[in-house]
């Protein structure tokens, strides 16, 4: 006899992307944006969005189940907290997290089996070019793309709790991408001088970015090649979610960079997810996964990340919990 709880499961479990697509069919049709101009039965949204009426009320059939709006089409839908995270250009929007993880990493994330077959990223096997490389070439990939990580960046306020930046004077943000993280810093320690390192073609958004948070003389944006030079001499260095890119070679060989970059007296912050090592937080083995997929990264064990910062000259301090099931790893030179 079936097991029916067992196959509850299976059924949940293998569903799962429908929700996320759904999800995505929200913010690809602009729903949440039209609900908030007032168009919030099925025959306005599917004028609004030129849509079949019948697939719209079925589409917020699903979304209203899934608490991602309120209401029924015939007396009108109402915005969630959640819907509201979707609507485009919103304060703290998600809008691009979601249509990045909808289109380019949905399609990744399709050839899972090649993938872990060969090791080699999803995203490679679906688009036959690197994630990093389509960011570069793709006019609209990059921009999408940083939208989507800021919309990530829920757990940069509690990095201020989390490490004692008073006493620094110059904090580098390596591969610091738009800026946010750094901006967070400068906003909440005026004495702080920043500086952003990346690739050129990150720096303009960086740029702007850290102008809403500080006057032009307390920062400046550099680009260049990570894995050969980072500005020299801070009291602070910064890798949010960079190390989870990169193999472990490639990891000690930027590591070590930024080693013969740091003054002693320094300390290197690392922001990732940390895999316990009984597998008991479900979100960083799944985030592990989406970075073979996504750009053949990985997440990394307590251990795993001590190995590669010791092969780098570093060792690891303290580690704290932010948001997310977020770590801040503090190293300090050897």
């Amino acid at each position: 006899m079936v097991d029916q709880s067992a196959a509850r499961r299976v059924v949940d479990i293998v569903t799962g992307a429908w929700q996320s697509q759904a999800l995505y069919a929200a913010v690809a049709l602009g729903l949440p944006d039209h609900i908030a101009a007032g168009h919030t039965t099925d025959e306005k949204l599917a004028v609004a969005t030129r849509a079949s009426e019948d697939g719209i009320a079925r589409l917020m059939r699903l979304l209203t189940a899934m608490e991602v709006f309120d209401g029924t089409g015939r007396d009108g839908y109402r915005q969630t907290a959640v819907s509201e995270l979707l609507r485009e250009g919103a304060d703290q929007s998600m809008h691009d997290m979601v249509r990045l993880y909808g289109e380019e990493f949905h399609q990744a994330w399709g050839a899972v089996a090649p993938a872990i077959r060969t090791g080699t990223s999803g995203f490679t096997h679906a688009f036959g070019t690197t994630l990093h490389a389509y960011l570069r070439t793709q006019p609209d990939a990059g921009p999408k793309f940083q939208r989507a990580m800021n919309a990530g960046n829920v757990f940069f306020p509690d990095v201020l709790d989390a490490f004692d930046f008073s006493r620094l004077r110059t904090v580098v943000d390596v591969a610091g991408g738009s800026g946010a993280l750094l901006a967070t810093i400068l906003r909440a320690h005026p004495h702080v001088y920043g500086v952003l390192f990346d690739q050129p073609h990150m720096l303009p958004t960086a740029g702007r970015h850290l102008a809403t948070a500080a006057d032009p003389d307390r920062y400046e944006t550099r680009g260049g090649d990570i894995f050969r030079e980072v500005p020299g001499g801070a009291d602070a260095y910064l890798l949010s979610r960079v190390l989870q890119d990169w193999d472990d070679e490639r990891c000690v060989q930027l590591l070590t960079t930024v080693r013969r970059a740091t003054p002693d007296t320094s300390r290197l912050l690392i922001l990732e997810r940390v895999i316990t090592e009984d597998g008991s937080h479900l979100l960083p083995l799944l985030w592990d996964l989406h970075l073979l997929m996504a750009a053949g990264g990985r997440e990394r064990t307590g251990p795993q990340y001590e190995a590669v910062l010791h092969k780098a000259g570093f060792h690891l301090e303290s580690t704290h919990p932010l948001a997310l099931e977020t770590s801040l790893l503090v190293a300090a030179p050897t």
